[in-house]
C-alpha cells in the first residue's frame, strides 16, 4: 500500500457495505500520512453524494484516519469550539490518491465540553438487514464504539487537549506554502 506525503491533495472515498460510493471529499491536506495514520486538513473543500447532490464544508477541519481502528474522526473547527464527528468505520485504505473507507452508519457526535451522542442507530440497524452484515462485523463494530467512548472519556488521540493546535499549526504552515507557490 502505497503512503500518501505530507502536503499532498488527496480525495477521501466513503463507500457502504455494498460497494456503493457513499460520499467524495474532493481535497484534503495530508499533514502527516503513515501506514497506519493519516491526519488532513481541508476547510471549504467539495463534498459530492451518492445521488449526485453536492455541498461545502462550513469550517477548517482536522481529520483523522487510522488502518487498525473501525472509527474516523473529523474535528471541525467552530467559534464556539472543538466539534467532533465520528464515524464508525471500516479502517482505510490508501489507493491512487484517494482514502477509502466504508461507512457502518453509527456515528458519534462530540460536543465541546466532550459530551457526546450516538447517532443514526436506527439507520444502522436498517443497513444491517439490507446488506447483510456479518456477525463479526457488529461485533468489531460495537467493540470500536465503546473503544471510540474510552479515547472520548480518556481525552486520547484527537480529543487530546494539543491536538488541534498542533495539526492546525501544520495545517496553516501547509496552506501558506501552497500560496507561495
Amino acid at each position: 500500500m502505497s503512503i500518501p506525503a505530507e502536503g499532498e491533495m488527496i480525495q477521501i472515498h466513503s463507500y457502504k457495505h455494498n460497494g456503493k460510493i457513499h460520499r467524495v471529499w474532493q481535497e484534503t491536506m495530508v499533514l502527516k500520512g503513515t501506514r497506519n495514520i493519516v491526519i488532513g486538513g481541508n476547510e471549504r473543500t467539495l463534498v459530492t453524494e451518492s445521488d449526485g447532490r453536492t455541498w461545502l464544508t462550513r469550517e477548517p477541519s482536522i481529520c483523522y484516519f487510522h488502518a487498525e481502528h473501525w472509527f474516523n474522526i473529523i474535528c471541525m473547527l467552530r467559534e464556539d469550539g472543538v466539534y467532533y464527528y465520528c464515524n464508525i468505520s471500516s479502517p482505510f485504505i490508501y489507493d491512487n490518491q484517494s482514502l477509502k473507507y466504508i461507512d457502518y452508519d453509527l456515528d458519534v457526535k462530540v460536543f465541546p465540553d466532550m459530551t457526546y451522542t450516538i447517532l443514526d442507530e436506527d439507520e444502522f440497524e436498517e443497513h444491517k438487514q439490507q446488506m447483510n452484515y456479518p456477525e463479526a462485523i457488529d461485533t468489531i463494530l460495537h467493540r470500536n464504539v465503546d473503544k471510540l467512548i474510552s479515547w472520548i472519556k480518556q481525552r486520547k488521540g484527537p480529543f487530546a487537549p494539543d491536538f488541534i493546535e498542533v495539526w492546525t499549526n501544520r495545517y496553516l504552515f501547509h496552506k501558506q506554502l501552497r500560496i507561495r507557490e
